[in-house]
């Protein structure tokens, strides 16, 4: 890796970034990309571990509403299941 090289957290092959408590998941040059938002958490030990995690499939299409790019959504418990089934989504999608 080169020195002026930016490290980028990555899921499964997709770029993870975030802000607060919402984490987007996928490339915003693509047709679609996965907002993560973290709706509840709970203390263990110092840290905040995700117990509801919102999952949203979005158009990337900045002329669109914000309530028209979703296209489907779903919630889970923990982060690790809302990164599953987003990963799935975002391949099926994109695949299309």
């Amino acid at each position: 890796m080169a020195a002026t090289a930016k490290s980028e957290l990555e899921y499964k092959g997709f770029p993870l970034r975030r802000k607060d408590n919402i984490i987007y998941y996928g490339n915003m040059t693509d047709k679609y990309i996965i907002m993560l938002q973290i709706m509840d958490t709970e203390k263990n030990q110092d840290l905040d571990i995700s117990k509801k995690v919102s999952v949203q499939l979005q158009y990337t299409d900045p002329d669109l509403k914000s309530r028209d790019r979703v296209v489907k959504k779903a919630e889970k418990d923990g982060l690790y299941n809302a990164l599953d089934l987003a990963s799935v989504w975002l391949e099926r999608a994109l695949a299309n």
